[in-house]
C-alpha cells in the first residue's frame, strides 16, 4: 500500500489548488475536480456543454495553479494537422529545413470544439494524445510532462461539425457534461468578471513536478481483488446485460466498453481515493466516476433513443444491479 502520510500532504496541496481556483472560478467544483483527476490519472478529458460555462477559465486557471504552459487551439473546418502539430519550415536563403513546433507542444492544450475540425486533424490530435510524442519529418519530438487535452465540444449546435467516431471518444478517460451555475453562483460570476474591479488571476500553488509526484503516488494506490472484480462485473455487464441478470437493458445497447475502460476505471478511482486522502479504493470511488468514464464508452441503441434512454441511465441502472462487495 502506498504511505498514508504522502498522500495526505498531497491532499492539502490540491485542497489548497482547489481553494487558489476558487478565487476565479465560480461554482463548477465537478468539472475542476474531474480536471484534476484526469490530470494526476495521466488521461485526457472531454467536456460537453454549451459555450460560455468557463470551460476555457478552468483549464487556464489550472495552469497558473500549477506553474504549467498553457496552449488554446481553437478548432476549425479548414484547419490543417500541422496546424495542431506544427510543421517544417523551408529556409531558400540555406536551402534547409527547421521545425516550427504547434501548440500541442505544452502542459494543459485547450482543444476548443474538437467536432469543428476534420478527421485528419482529429486523428492527428488524438495520435499526440496517445502516443505522446509528434513526428515532424524525420525527427520525433516527446511531448511535455505533465500533459493533458481537454476537447470541448458543443451538445446542441451540429451543423457543419465532424463528431468523433466511437473509436477515437475510447481515446478519452473522461467525458463530463457541464451544466449551468445555479442563479446564486451566476450572481457571484456577474459581480467577479462585470464588476468595478480587475478580473482575478489564481497564484502557484504547486509545480509540474509536484504534479508528477502525484501521478506516481496514484500508481501505488492500494486495490483490492474485490474491487477489481467489481470492476470487470460492473463493465462487463455494458456488454451482456442479460448474463448479469439485467434482461430489460439487452436491446438498449449496441456496444458495451471496451477493456480501456476497466483500466481507466481503476487509474480515475485511484486519483479519487488521493484526493479524498486514502491510500486504497473502495467500491464508493468506482460508483463516483463510472458516469464520466463509461457514459461515451457505452452506446446505445435505436430502441433506447425511441425509449429516451440515455447511456446516463443504462449505466445508473447497472451501478444499481451490480452487487458491490
Amino acid at each position: 500500500m502506498a504511505a498514508v502520510e504522502p498522500i495526505k500532504k498531497l491532499q492539502e496541496q490540491f485542497n489548497a489548488l482547489r481553494a487558489e481556483v476558487g478565487k476565479v472560478l465560480v461554482g463548477q467544483e465537478d468539472m475542476l475536480e474531474r480536471l484534476l483527476i484526469g490530470f494526476i490519472a495521466g488521461g485526457h478529458v472531454l467536456l460537453e456543454g454549451v459555450p460560455g460555462l468557463a470551460k476555457t477559465l478552468v483549464i487556464r486557471t489550472l495552469a497558473d495553479t500549477v506553474d504549467a504552459s498553457f496552449s488554446r487551439i481553437q478548432f476549425t473546418p479548414d484547419m490543417l494537422p500541422g496546424d495542431v502539430t506544427g510543421t517544417q519550415v523551408f529556409n531558400p536563403k540555406e536551402g534547409t529545413y527547421s521545425v516550427k513546433k504547434g501548440p500541442i507542444f505544452g502542459n494543459l492544450i485547450l482543444a476548443d470544439e474538437i467536432n469543428r475540425a476534420p478527421a485528419k486533424v482529429q486523428a492527428a490530435l488524438l495520435e499526440a494524445m496517445q502516443e505522446r510524442q509528434v513526428t515532424l519529418g524525420e525527427e520525433t519530438f516527446r511531448l511535455n510532462e505533465p500533459f493533458l487535452v481537454m476537447a470541448t465540444q458543443n451538445p446542441i449546435e451540429q451543423e457543419g461539425t465532424y463528431p468523433l467516431p466511437e473509436a477515437q471518444l475510447d481515446r478519452f478517460m473522461l467525458k463530463v457534461k457541464v451544466g449551468y451555475p445555479s442563479k446564486d453562483e451566476e450572481i457571484k460570476i456577474i459581480d467577479r468578471m462585470a464588476g468595478s474591479g480587475s478580473e482575478p488571476r489564481a497564484s502557484k500553488i504547486m509545480t509540474p513536478e509536484d504534479v508528477l509526484a502525484a501521478r506516481d503516488a496514484t500508481r501505488q494506490v492500494f486495490v483490492d481483488e474485490k474491487v477489481k472484480r467489481y470492476v470487470v462485473d460492473v463493465v462487463a455487464a455494458t456488454r451482456d446485460p442479460a448474463g448479469a441478470g439485467m434482461k430489460q437493458l439487452d436491446n438498449l445497447i449496441e456496444n458495451g466498453a471496451s477493456v480501456r475502460a476497466s483500466i481507466n476505471l481503476v487509474k480515475v478511482a485511484k486519483a479519487h481515493a488521493l484526493l479524498a486522502g486514502r491510500d486504497y479504493i473502495s467500491p464508493h470511488d468506482i460508483k463516483s466516476i463510472a458516469h464520466d468514464v463509461l457514459r461515451h464508452r457505452v452506446l446505445i441503441s435505436y430502441e433506447a433513443e425511441a425509449e429516451n434512454k440515455t447511456s446516463d441511465a443504462i449505466i445508473e441502472t447497472i451501478l444499481e444491479n451490480v452487487e458491490v462487495p
